[in-house]
């Protein structure tokens, strides 16, 4: 599975560009290793239980930044595509956002945490 973390058309430091050039490398690679596709989902993955879904074979993405760009810094694909240089400064970046965004304090956190102080 490819994972590219907040790499999506909208977001300005992601390139449609980019995001298509990740899209067909990894489609490429895999009719050139001839990947098999996984079986069509019936239903709403959503309704579904966690071990429902891991008996159906459905993966989880990562679950926050810091998840997805570990998956991304282990993909040889997205580096070779990209080029070692914005590879490099993309997972720079958005390592520089998590971490700033951990520090924040939320308004869940100030309605719940703070009464309890």
């Amino acid at each position: 599975m490819v994972v590219m973390p907040a790499m999506m058309p909208h977001l300005p430091e992601s390139l449609p560009t980019d995001v298509c050039a990740v899209v067909l490398a990894a489609g490429l690679r895999g009719i050139e290793k001839g990947y098999d596709l996984v079986p069509e989902t019936e239903g709403n993955i959503f309704e579904m239980t966690d071990a429902q879904r891991r008996a159906a074979g459905i993966a989880s993405l990562p679950g926050n930044l810091d998840e997805a760009l570990r998956e991304m810094e282990a993909s040889e694909l997205i580096a070779e595509t990209l080029g070692e240089h914005v590879f490099d400064f993309f997972l720079r970046n958005k390592r520089a956002g998590w971490e700033a965004y951990r520090s924040l304090v939320t308004p869940y956190e100030l309605k719940t945490d703070l009464a309890v102080l």
